[in-house]
């Protein structure tokens, strides 16, 4: 499927709006089109638009390369470049989607195989009056944007949940199965946000990567406005989005290195409390075991009250123990 957005021709439409035309087969890409967003496109729809802009449309596969001289480079006059997308961020399987965008003179395409949020979000954004320019590069700078902020609002939502998780593990006073069951648990989400986390670094470093290459390039001569000033702003919004990320890492792995704690301080509990009972029981068990011998010469074994003397000798050895570990706090 193509979208193609183009300026808003309705009587009450403004300059900046832009309206969303879904592109059937058999039709012609409007001239004045400024956005074409390929989504899983087919032969035929890739052959249209390399025809109507004499370029051509990256595959799959190159897309998804990783060397920055594959993903960010000129060809026949238009600038392509790939980044990584956040997507799904909100569900238990975040990932990244590669999106290849492509500037040329007349329209800025875009190549992607998912669904990201900051695209629909942009879409939104981009139908409101003074939501987007009348430029390609203006198109571009507002999905940059709002993969930046899509970025920005991922990392406040993770950021929130963590300080609420850290709340629950370390002010928590469930015990035994639950206490277990509650580390489990965190241990997970702890993991899940890690990953959320690290998509966000790595997608913040591809768009970055795209930014300073944008930021490099030549404008072209005939155009009255560079977004040049506007692309080195996103920079610094990106280097911010990345050094919040590092901090929240940092804290992840803080949190996950607790939690391991607090879980090893649980079962150093359960086995102490294991030897415990082993050393109480230990000296009934000798006294037991010495009146258990078949030695025929046992005076004790005649005595009248030698039964009830050895059971009240056991019951002084199980208590005695426990009553010196009490006095050392050991319990």
């Amino acid at each position: 499927m193509i979208l193609i957005h183009k300026p808003a021709e309705r009587a009450q439409a403004t300059d900046e709006a832009l309206d969303r035309h879904i592109w059937r087969p058999g039709e012609d890409i409007p001239q004045d089109a400024l956005w074409i967003d390929l989504i899983e496109p087919t032969v035929e729809e890739e052959r249209l638009v390399e025809q109507y802009l004499g370029i051509e449309i990256p595959t799959r596969e190159e897309m998804a390369d990783i060397e920055p001289s594959e993903i960010l480079y000129h060809e026949k006059g238009a600038r392509y470049m790939t980044a990584r997308v956040l997507c799904s961020s909100d569900t238990d399987q975040p990932r990244l989607a590669d999106v290849s965008f492509i500037l040329t003179e007349k329209a800025l395409i875009t190549v992607r195989y998912d669904e990201p949020r900051s695209f629909s979000m942009f879409m939104a954004r981009a139908v409101r009056p003074g939501g987007c320019g009348h430029q390609p590069e203006a198109v571009l700078d507002g999905l940059i944007e709002t993969i930046i902020d899509r970025a920005a609002e991922i990392l406040g939502l993770v950021g929130k949940r963590i300080d609420r998780l850290s709340r629950s593990i370390f002010e928590g006073e469930r015990q035994g199965a639950r206490r277990g069951a509650t580390f489990r648990a965190a241990l997970k989400s702890i993991g899940r946000k890690g990953d959320v986390i690290s998509n966000v670094r790595e997608s913040m470093a591809s768009v970055e990567r795209m930014l300073l290459f944008l930021s490099s390039s030549m404008p072209r001569p005939q155009r009255p406005h560079s977004y040049r000033a506007e692309w080195r702003t996103a920079i610094r919004d990106v280097q911010s989005i990345e050094e919040h990320a590092t901090f929240l890492s940092n804290k992840v792995q803080f949190l996950l290195d607790a939690t391991l704690g607090l879980v090893t301080i649980e079962q150093n509990d359960i086995i102490k409390l294991f030897s415990v009972m082993a050393v109480i029981f230990l000296p009934p068990t000798l006294v037991a075991s010495i009146y258990g011998m078949n030695f025929q010469v046992m005076p004790e074994l005649q005595w009248h009250f030698g039964y009830p003397l050895a059971i009240g000798l056991m019951i002084l050895a199980a208590v005695l123990p426990y009553l010196f570990f009490r006095w050392k706090r050991w319990l």
